[in-house]
């Protein structure tokens, strides 16, 4: 996720200052914190001060962006609640498991810009960060048709996998409905890549915010005038591209000036290699996003499956929701990880790291508590039936369970992201999750009888904290001073391109 490997330890603070004038960026100005933050005889408290400072200059708009992008989803959702229990879980599935397959698919292979972007940006080639956009376009749009059949042949495949028959049939019309979503996710995150990596984290938070005030007024007159479901998917469908366009009509129309020159043929080129390194960069994000989504289907198994499937989309949504917050965490710690070792800083990527999960886990603790407190109340923001929000309550426990491993669960992934561990974690992440905590699921949800409790205490007890505990024992077990001196080696050998004035 770092997109600042090529500022050493002498160099970054004028190469930030030189990005905020050249590019409109709002950047802090580190110099004289650095100076103390570095100091043997600042004390702790002041060293956390100036961590957490450079902690949420990352953190504070990643989470604007990303909870009003995925309040969109959960408004979406809570209007069709209101409508039936089909068309909940119907919409929930079309949308959390059918689009959100791609969604973790493409938001892992835009990832790639981060490291090509940020390394461009660095090196002040600037007008390669358009063209590395336009590749991710190419590729991703490109993935985004391979992808149809699963939107178009939607119906068929939700009865394969054990869905009520009204259900898969509803999941199917939503599914056709929701392919001008699916396409939206090719075009916006690469550009979302694009500003980050110039440290134009604001703008992102401004563009989404008003999107989600339209998107809450549509979606309530689609309801109002009859449009049911449908109309609610068409509004998200609009919601997601005004986004879209609003972020290109920035980049594109005068707040890019060096870093957008305009749509060039040099795009197609190096495809296959860019394409390859899409694919990799993918690979960690989809194998993690993808285990939740299986997780709302496993209640097709069950008995009582509309129940099942509308009590756990609650639940998973009140996560997701919350979830935004340690992913802003998630992106900031690998910023901030990375930025220090490449720095040469190995025990200031170790403090941060620290900071950073203290401050995660502190808000995580903070909602478990809320979600206790109001066990019996927060199912009744998406269903007024009263089966499903009894249902939802029982499960209030293992919802309070997975927020409080996910307040450290994405931070230590952050971690691994800043120090260049993706590899490995993606091979903890398939062996946690795919065959521990999948297989642990489906034992204790139907073979032990434990219903869609049992699966999901199963996946998370299983999966999420043994993934957890692992990347806990490969963190405090690394040696950060050899991984700052692995990182100031990419750093110089990275800094050798040559610079466009």
């Amino acid at each position: 996720m770092n997109n600042n490997h090529n500022i050493n330890g002498e160099n970054r603070v004028p190469l930030l200052q030189e990005v905020a004038a050249a590019n409109g960026s709002i950047v802090l100005k580190h110099d004289e914190d650095d100076e103390q933050y570095k100091s043997s005889s600042s004390s702790v408290s002041r060293r956390v001060w100036i961590e957490s400072k450079k902690l949420w200059h990352i953190v504070g708009p990643s989470i604007l962006q990303r909870v009003a992008t995925y309040s969109m989803n959960i408004v979406t959702q809570a209007f069709a609640g209101h409508l039936g229990k089909v068309e909940l879980a119907s919409i929930t599935i079309s949308n959390s498991v059918i689009c959100g397959l791609s969604f973790g698919l493409f938001l892992g292979m835009a990832s790639a810009l981060e490291t090509l972007c940020g390394q461009a940006f660095g090196a002040k080639r600037y007008r390669m960060l358009g063209i590395y956009m336009q590749r991710s376009w190419i590729i991703l749009f490109l993935t985004c048709i391979l992808l149809l059949p699963l939107f178009i042949f939607a119906t068929p495949i939700m009865k394969a996998i054990g869905q009520p028959e009204d259900v898969a049939k509803q999941t199917g019309v939503l599914a056709l409905w929701f392919i001008p979503l699916h396409l939206s996710f090719a075009f916006q995150f690469p550009i979302q890549r694009f500003l980050i990596s110039q440290l134009k984290t604001g703008v992102l938070a401004w563009v989404t915010l008003p999107v989600f005030g339209f998107h809450i007024l549509a979606s309530w007159l689609s309801v109002k005038f009859g449009f049911g479901v449908v109309g609610l998917a068409i509004v998200l469908d609009i919601s997601w591209w005004l986004v879209f366009l609003g972020l290109f009509g920035y980049a594109t129309l005068g707040g890019c000036p060096q870093t957008w020159t305009g749509f060039s043929i040099q795009a197609f080129s190096e495809l296959w290699e860019f394409l390859k390194l899409s694919i990799a960069s993918g690979v960690m994000l989809c194998l993690e996003n993808w285990y939740y989504r299986i997780l709302l289907l496993m209640p097709g198994l069950l008995k009582n499956k509309t129940v099942a499937v509308d009590a756990l989309s609650i639940c998973m949504n009140i996560s997701g929701w919350e979830m935004m917050i340690p992913f802003a965490f998630f992106a900031a710690t690998g910023v901030r990880v990375a930025n220090e070792l490449g720095a040469g800083n190995g025990k200031a990527a170790r403090f941060a790291t620290i900071v950073s999960v203290i401050q995660s886990t502190i808000i995580g603790i903070i909602f478990c508590i809320f979600i206790m407190v109001f066990h019996h109340k927060f199912g009744m923001i998406f269903s007024s039936d009263p089966e499903v929000l009894k249902a939802a309550a029982k499960l209030s426990y293992l919802l309070a369970a997975t927020i409080l491993l996910n307040s450290v669960q994405p931070i230590l992934s952050g971690v691994a992201v800043g120090s260049g561990w993706q590899s490995r974690v993606a091979f903890v992440n398939i062996g946690c999750y795919y065959l521990v905590g999948l297989p642990l699921g489906v034992l204790m949800g139907t073979v032990l009888h434990g219903g869609v409790e049992g699966i999901w205490g199963g996946m998370i007890f299983g999966g999420t904290a043994l993934q957890t505990i692992v990347l806990a024992i490969l963190t405090c077990r690394s040696d950060w001073e050899s991984e700052a001196k692995k990182a100031t080696t990419n750093v110089e050998k990275w800094s050798d391109d040559p610079i466009e004035q």
